[in-house]
């Protein structure tokens, strides 16, 4: 049953908002798990859909897997002999999938990936993937929408350049490497702290790697990877949510579990914006009760810059924020669907190629609303918040993928966020 959120507007966000581990970080560890035979267990996983559609790709891989939502649990029970074929049936749904990708070149010489789906957000092209696999000595073509790769002799150390730091493609040549003969270089990685967090993962299995978190890695081979217990790293997009819910509301949260230094740029931006940072024992807080704040300019970068997942928290904000201002998205060509929502809203806000000019207006006007992905969804619960009367934000099975319990975790805070059928009358109470 298709589901919405009724969002009351006029509300402030006070009190405390609780992270856990990342989406973007749980996802891809298990399926390094895939490279050790034996049980790894994974906590501080989020409660969200995207775990579960994972669970069940890994399981038709042949693993056993037990999710535990509740506990924040995930244990992978890796047999010595897995499948090789992840089907477009579950791919569609879940970008994340083609992680698997490194893993099972590295553990069974061959994999059969299907072309991803997911968010639309526009292009995430493979070729990154494809030519560090075959850099390290691995064939690969697409065949009937499959990315097929083979190493029927194994894969081999080797030195490669990424054109981009890609996060996905980063996470593939790496994971591919740890088991190739021999010694390899990536240069022009991806920094962000979800790549520390694999690294991290792959030495306590074993792996022999130097320099995640700068912009080359070294991986020296091994035989074989271990199983292991590990804490999934604090997700910095919830985090980062948070952050702009307290600055678009003028409200005062506390975000438990978030690490600040892993948003210098937005922190930084919201700062120099007028809004109070405070880093606390437990995380770190943002008040902007004193005054409006005022509007920013943002590009999204790679990491450590403005993160592209936190664009549409940007344009929110800026839609009521005091000024104009122009968001610039330099990563992904369709990341301005958010923009024609607020529209609807009243924002005031134009799309020039890859820029948005926003002029802030004191308060937007409720109406129905689309979300076409995760933070699209999330940014537009928050717009709905500073809006005239109520908002309806369908699409709400894309914001369950990134956020456990969101409307939950609003109401804690003094929002009147519901979650309805989407199909009751606008109007109804």
């Amino acid at each position: 049953m298709r589901e919405r959120f009724r969002v009351v507007g006029g509300a402030h966000l006070r009190g405390e908002a609780a992270v856990v581990g990342a989406k973007n970080s749980a996802l891809k560890l298990m399926a390094v798990a895939l490279l050790a035979v034996g049980r790894t267990t994974l906590t501080n996983v989020p409660a969200i859909a995207d775990v579960t559609i994972m669970a069940e790709l890994l399981r038709r891989l042949g693993v056993d897997v037990v999710y535990d939502a509740r506990l924040g649990t995930v244990v992978l029970d890796v047999p010595e002999r897995i499948g090789h074929r992840a089907d477009y049936e579950l791919v569609r749904a879940l970008r994340a999938s083609i992680s698997v990708l490194g893993p099972l070149v590295a553990r069974v010489g061959e994999a059969d990936v299907a072309v991803p789906g997911g968010d639309a957000i526009g292009s995430r092209g493979l070729d990154l993937h494809a030519a560090g696999l075959e850099a390290l000595g691995a064939q690969v073509h697409v065949t009937h929408g499959y990315l097929v790769a083979t190493a029927p002799s194994g894969l081999r150390g080797a030195d490669i350049r990424l054109d981009f730091p890609s996060v996905g493609a980063t996470e593939n040549v790496l994971t591919a490497s740890v088991l190739a003969r021999g010694t390899t270089t990536i240069d022009n990685v991806a920094k962000e702290p979800e790549i520390v967090d694999i690294a991290d993962m792959l030495v306590s299995m074993g792996a022999r790697i130097e320099g995640a978190g700068t912009s080359r890695i070294t991986v020296h081979g091994v035989d074989a990877l271990s199983p292991t217990e590990h804490a999934v790293v604090s997700d910095r997009i919830a985090a980062g949510t948070w952050a702009f819910a307290a600055a678009a509301t003028r409200g005062d949260i506390e975000v438990v579990g978030g690490v600040a230094e892993h948003l210098r740029a937005p922190l930084a931006a919201l700062e120099d914006a007028g809004c109070q940072i405070e880093v606390t024992a437990r995380g770190f807080r943002v008040s902007a009760t004193d005054r409006r704040p005022r509007a920013f300019d943002v590009a999204t970068l790679p990491y450590p810059g403005f993160p592209t997942d936190l664009q549409p928290f940007a344009l929110t904000y800026n839609a009521v924020a005091e000024g104009s201002a122009m968001v610039t998205e330099n990563l992904f060509e369709a990341r301005f669907r958010t923009v024609q929502e607020l529209a609807r809203l009243g924002a005031d806000a134009q799309i020039d190629g890859h820029h948005v000019m926003t002029h802030g207006v004191p308060l937007l006007s409720g109406a129905p609303v689309e979300s076409s992905d995760i933070r699209s969804g999330a940014a537009l619960v928050i717009a709905g918040l500073v809006a005239e009367g109520d908002t309806l934000v369908s699409g709400v099975h894309h914001i369950d993928r990134g956020y456990p319990r969101f409307e939950e975790a609003m109401r804690a805070l003094g929002a009147d966020v519901t979650r309805e059928p989407d199909d009751a009358p606008f109007d109804e109470v």
